[in-house]
């Protein structure tokens, strides 16, 4: 099939060069007949025996005037109709083998493509786990898109273009050499200039392109960082600084985008030039051979002239294509590499032997391992220990000592670098992997489920399970009850990566997926530690009783989990520093014996205090049984009634599952929401959403563009000039081809030697105005873009906070919205007024001209135009469409494959790559029939458009001819219209190839107006509202009721009441989910509830300045974000409303305890933090953000967990900084460690929305209720 496209493709390229020769005869005939119509004008010669003569002397006397022109055998009209069915011949045969050619390579491209596909997504999910570690997921993700797609375009209709462009070229320069050497030769002495400016002009073009992206590069970091900070900024009343600062980076984009114009402009001018000056150049050369030497005939002055110029310009066209080469060649390298890898432990082979009887001894020797991604490291140092069949051993230590790789090696994910990991003392690279891996059930921190149904998820476990025991193992696990309250029990969907269940939810599927196995070895991997206390008693309880029976391995952090182990291994450092029971390893007082005091140690004086109370308020035993127990019956309630109404909710919105887990909300939402939008699977849509935008009205974004109208004025009146330089050359061109035909030698000469002239005064002309156009479009088209971010990024500060949860509204997204949108609205303006004023020009005076000239044959030609324009748009259509429509085809089979890298582990763990190459096998069908059926439509396509032109001009030669006979039109006159028109038409095709571009402006800029015609719900940049001087900071929430706007189906706040005198500290304690953190957010006014007030020193929320009111407020969250910038910029953004000197910055550094840390950088206050403060440790950042918070001098101080991310040591400084901190102001904290809230004045107990119980510690400590719990348990509450 290739090959027999590429014979296509070389004989549709020799198409244009033979139309040349048909093209040079027709001239010559044309003149022929011109020259005897002039003689026989003469009134005293007269035409006789088909030869010119003298009337008034004999035959002889006119011989030897060598009277032998010969006359009246020219039938020009015959003539004319065999030329047109030399054309039409030519065009059909162009039709077929465009076709042939376009779809035999489109068609076999489309069958090797898939089976790469195939190939590498096969391999790559055979490759070992090393090797994923070494490439990123996302990596490989684009390889299998977008390097394919370069491939697929290098192997595609490229080659066929490229093919059918080159011979072209050949045929073109072959037929100028072979017609004409001397006149192809002084045409290619010019043609180094071309290509000299050519090539400055992509290489100034690209230069300044990186130098303009760049520039714009540091403006879009800036936009990223503060909207994703957005909180911060609007706590901190920011949002004009950083409009300011967004702004002063837009400056040199500018600058560079500009200087771009004006080169491009510069450059095009240059060519058009030097253009003009050779059809001077090869017009004044080449009619001195006709004429003087008489060694050409004009038809050959023609062939010769247009030979070279299509050859030139068909190798002009052929470049691209190499472009797509070398993509192509180098996307193919990267993934031809992979398909040639030999994986180092195959997951698919067959070898290795499978053991009869497995019992379950583990045992290590003197294992060494480190990560290939992290060769320096040594995780393992000869690691020796043995697991007892039918044992649960616990796995200890501290993070990096080796535990989950030790796990890692039992499944062979990676092979030790020295020494051996035995099963029954078999060492395990013997045996078979997929049969050991069978043998594994394996339960991870961070359970991975797959996008199907419960059941599904659960099948996973072992292929071909009945529905019993899917059953059985969702009981053993502690999950039959959850998933028979859900709406569609088994089936219910569980969301891309698990993302519709809560935390302990997600676990006890995957639990009940490790059981569904029956292994014989169990691993758990910190199983339990990403729950709260509720869910992690129950996982817990299933994973005790699956246990039994089975060789476990148990990795835990809380202590609690593992004390009743068999026995329990202590790691350090990657070995196996002690092993025995609890009560021998505290003896030891090793590294087991430091884990537990040091987690015991900060809830032990609580304990004692609700010890000492509980046993003075009853001494007698039975009344403290009895007081247990209604607690614990009072949690059952609860605990009842959480699930019925858990349930309750989940009949009313079937499929959400209410997450219950999970940092309140908007976060944990919004981020499963962003993730499952970048994984291709939007939740709404895309397309949907674009459609919901009206393209915008013109005239409002010229309004945007009105301050630069005077370059906008001349840069038309450029664009005008250059449009009507094409028809200007199609009447200078027929010209020479009239003075052929006269009979006067020296006014020939004369004629065009002026003609000549005419060319290089039209080259000069179209120099400067090709300059002026682009100087002032790009001018005024760069002034716009920046008018549009800045004034896109002022309205996007300027939304409350609600917007910014919309997961349409990321970061991410809104920067590129910045960035994109506000550069494509250019499209509408600027240099594409130039483009449209340009074509519009041209085809006017185009139209003019043949109408004056021959007006018959205009309207024969007309007829064409709209093929014309279609083909012209049609192959710029061709090489955009197509990409899109594949891009959908490839979502489904993207997605399978985006899922099974981004779990590989879980996929190797459960031995399932097999089915995931299926599943991604069966998905590649549908875009392979789609590209085989595009194969035919495009093929045909492309043979129509590049047909038309010959049938035009066929027909248009032929009436032509008709005229020229019967009325006596000027054959010159035929030549004029001709090419008027037809330049016009490919201008025409050139102006409806912008309109995509045109339409993406009106729908960019409708997004942009959109943004800025919204009015937010609470408005930071008004100064409407009450201000009042004598702040108190007295805070009262009344009955306050609240849903996040980005899930109205969950009520976060329930009726919540609780206030706070001035100077007072009020702590919210209770589990994460409950409101804690979005009861502060209402108070800083980023939300306002929905039903109920929060009232400040007496007056409502809603009635303050916003600006007003957060200048009072200092905030120090849990996860301080700070801005690339120096440590003291960093300190006075707590106060943009003045300027703050150093004494100011230094002393709230002291108060924050941060002084004596900063002054031991080398660069002090100067130092820079890098981007969200990484250069710095939590405890510094911490202490940073408190600094903040103090320089404002704020009434309201609010503590959102502000010690819970940090290590004993650094908390200790910090809670000193935050108690000096609290001196004198209203406060509320939140925390999870008791420890932080016991000397408040006020602690409130949180649960779903409201306050349970409230009051001092001593207070809540003699209710013994849910504080009392919460304190004697000692669990940290989350």
């Amino acid at each position: 099939m290739m090959i027999f496209g590429c014979v296509c493709a070389m004989l549709h390229g020799s198409a244009q060069p033979l139309m040349l020769l048909v093209f040079g005869m027709l001239t010559d005939a044309f003149i022929e007949y011109d020259i005897e119509l002039n003689e026989l004008r003469d009134p005293e010669k007269h035409c006789l025996n088909n030869t010119i003569q003298w009337r008034n002397l004999t035959a002889e006397e006119n011989l030897e005037l060598n009277m032998t022109r010969s006359c009246g055998l020219l039938d020009i009209e015959y003539e004319m109709t065999n030329f047109a069915y030399y054309y039409v011949g030519i065009g059909c045969a162009v039709f077929i083998l465009g076709y042939l050619q376009i779809s035999m390579w489109v068609s076999s491209a489309a069958r090797q493509i898939q089976i790469i596909r195939k190939l590498y997504f096969s391999k790559v999910m055979r490759m070992e786990i090393s090797w994923f570690d070494c490439n990123s997921v996302g990596e490989l993700n684009t390889r299998m898109s977008d390097d394919i797609n370069k491939i697929n375009d290098a192997i595609a209709d490229q080659v066929s273009i490229f093919i059918q462009r080159f011979t072209t070229f050949l045929c073109g320069f072959l037929m100028g050499f072979a017609r004409g050497w001397k006149l192809t030769l002084v045409i290619i002495s010019v043609s180094p200039l071309i290509g000299v400016g050519a090539a400055l002009m992509a290489l100034f073009v690209a230069k300044l392109t990186g130098r303009e992206l760049q520039a714009y590069a540091k403006a879009g970091a800036v936009a990223d960082e503060v909207l994703s900070s957005i909180r911060t900024v609007a706590a901190f009343g920011g949002e004009k600084k950083e409009v300011e600062r967004y702004d002063h980076n837009l400056i040199s984009a500018q600058r560079w985008g500009i200087r771009k114009g004006l080169i491009m402009g510069f450059f095009t001018g240059y060519l058009w030039f030097i253009i003009f000056l050779c059809y001077a150049l090869a017009f004044w050369y080449g009619s001195s051979l006709v004429i003087d030497t008489e060694e050409y005939t004009p038809g050959t002055l023609l062939q010769v002239f247009f030979g070279v110029l299509i050859a030139a310009l068909n190798l002009g066209q052929a470049s691209p294509c190499l472009e797509a080469f070398a993509s192509g060649r180098g996307a193919a390298t990267a993934i031809f590499e992979t398909i040639d890898r030999e994986p180092e432990i195959d997951c698919l082979s067959e070898a290795g032997y499978k053991l009869d009887r497995v019992k379950g001894d583990l045992e290590f020797h003197n294992v060494t391992f480190y990560y290939p991604s992290r060769p320096e490291v040594k995780i393992l140092d000869q690691l020796s220990l043995q697991v007892k069949s039918g044992e649960t051993t616990a796995f200890v230590g501290p993070s990096g000592a080796g535990k989950s790789t030790a796990i890692q090696l039992i499944q062979r994910f990676y092979d030790p670098k020295e020494g051996m990991v035995t099963l029954d003392g078999h060492d395990i690279r013997g045996l078979n992997i997929q049969w050991l891996r069978s043998l594994i059930g394996i339960v991870e921190q961070e359970p991975v489920l797959f996008a199907t149904s419960i059941a599904e998820n659960i099948r996973y476990g072992r292929p071909g399970v009945s529905h019993e025991d899917i059953v059985k193992a969702a009981k053993e696990a502690n999950a039959y009850n959850f998933i028979m309250d859900l709406p569609q029990k088994f089936d219910t969907l569980v969301g891309e990566g698990g993302g519709q269940m809560s935390g302990g939810q997600k676990q006890r599927i995957a639990i009940a997926r490790a059981l569904v196995r029956n292994p014989r070895i169990l691993l758990l991997d910190m199983a339990t530690s990403a729950l709260d206390n509720e869910s992690e008693a129950t996982v817990q309880e299933a994973l005790d009783k699956v246990r039994m029976g089975r060789t476990t391995i148990s990795i835990a952090h809380r202590l609690s989990t593992i004390k009743n182990a068999d026995i329990i291994v202590g790691f350090e450092h990657g070995r196996a520093v002690e092993r025995g029971k609890h009560d021998e390893l505290l003896d030891r007082k090793g590294v087991y014996f430091t884990l537990v005091t040091l987690q015991s140690q900060g809830d032990k004086a609580l304990n004692q205090k609700a010890q000492q109370t509980a046993e003075n308020a009853d001494g007698d035993p039975d009344s403290q049984k009895s007081l247990s127990r209604a607690g614990s019956y009072r949690a059952s309630l609860r605990a009842s009634i959480r699930q019925r109404s858990r349930s309750q909710l989940s009949n009313v919105i079937p499929e959400s599952s209410v997450p219950i887990a999970g940092e309140l909300g908007p976060k944990s939402y919004s981020e499963s929401y962003v993730s499952q939008e970048t994984k291709g699977k939007s939740v709404l849509p895309e397309e949907e959403e674009e459609e919901v935008v009206e393209p915008a009205p013109v005239a409002r974004i010229l309004k945007y563009n009105a301050p630069e109208w005077p370059y906008m004025f001349f840069g038309s009146i450029g664009a005008a000039v250059n449009g009507g330089v094409n028809p200007i050359y199609s009447l200078l061109f027929s010209q020479i081809l009239a003075t052929f035909s006269m009979s006067d030698p020296v006014a020939q000469r004369r004629e065009i030697n002026g003609i000549c002239m005419f060319f290089v005064i039209v080259g000069l002309i179209t120099f400067f105005t090709q300059m002026l156009q682009g100087y002032s479009f790009s001018k005024s088209g760069e002034l716009l873009t920046r008018r549009l971010r800045r004034v896109g990024f002022q309205a996007m500060l300027g939304q409350e906070i609600g917007w910014f949860d919309d997961h349409r509204n990321s970061p991410g997204a809104l920067a590129t919205r910045l960035a994109t949108d506000a550069s494509q609205v250019q499209g509408a303006t600027g240099s594409q007024i130039g483009m449209i004023v340009n074509s519009l020009t041209n085809i006017g005076v185009a139209i003019i001209i043949s109408f004056y000239f021959s007006w018959k044959l205009t309207l024969v030609i007309i007829c064409f135009l709209p093929f014309l324009a279609l083909s012209g748009g049609f192959q710029a259509k061709m090489l955009t469409g197509f990409a899109k429509q594949d891009k959908q085809a490839m979502e489904a089979a993207g997605q399978i494959s985006g899922e099974a890298l981004s779990n590989i582990r879980t996929i190797a763990g459960l031995g399932k790559e097999r089915k995931f190459v299926e599943m991604y096998e069966t998905q590649l069908e549908a875009p392979y029939r789609a590209a085989m059926k595009k194969a035919n439509v495009y093929g045909a396509c492309y043979g129509f458009a590049q047909c038309v032109v010959f049938m035009a001009n066929s027909a248009s030669y032929r009436f032509g001819g008709y005229l020229v006979q019967q009325e006596g039109l000027h054959f010159s006159m035929v030549f004029r219209v001709i090419s008027a028109i037809v330049t016009s038409g490919t201008a025409l095709g050139r102006a409806s190839s912008y309109t995509p571009d045109y339409a993406k402006a009106k729908i960019s800029a409708a997004r942009f107006f959109q943004l800025l015609d919204r009015v937010p719900k609470i408005c930071v940049y008004s100064d409407k509202g009450e201000k009042w001087d004598d702040f108190k900071g007295d805070i009262e929430f009344m009955d306050c009721k609240f849903t996040y706007p980005s899930r109205p189906d969950i009520q976060v706040l329930n009726g919540l009441c609780v206030s706070v005198k001035p100077g007072q500290t009020l702590a919210f304690v209770g589990s994460s989910g409950c409101g804690k953190s979005t009861s502060v957010q209402l108070l800083e006014r980023f939300y306002d509830p929905d039903s109920g007030k929060v009232r400040i020193d007496g007056r409502e929320s809603t009635s303050i300045s916003v600006s007003f009111l957060r200048s009072k407020i200092g905030i120090v969250s849990q996860e301080p974000i700070l801005f690339d910038c120096s440590i003291a910029e960093n300190i006075r953004y707590g106060d943009n409303q003045r300027v703050l000197s150093m004494d100011d910055v230094i002393s709230a550094a002291k108060k924050a305890q941060l002084h004596d840390f900063v002054m031991s950088l080398p660069e002090k206050y100067d130092t820079y933090v890098g981007s969200q403060g990484s250069q710095l440790s939590r405890g510094q950042k911490q202490r940073i953000a408190i600094a903040r918070a103090i320089i404002r001098d704020p009434k309201i101080l609010l503590l959102d967990e502000a010690t819970s991310a940090l290590d004993t040591e650094s908390e200790k400084t910090v809670q000193e900084a935050l108690d000096k901190a609290r001196e004198g102001r209203t406060c509320i904290v939140i925390a999870h460690r008791l420890s932080t809230i016991q000397n408040s004045d006020i602690i409130a107990v949180m649960s779903r929305g409201y306050v349970i119980e409230k009051g001092t510690h001593d207070h809540l400590m003699s209710l013994m209720g849910a504080y009392y719990k919460l304190v004697t348990t000692g669990a940290p509450i989350s």
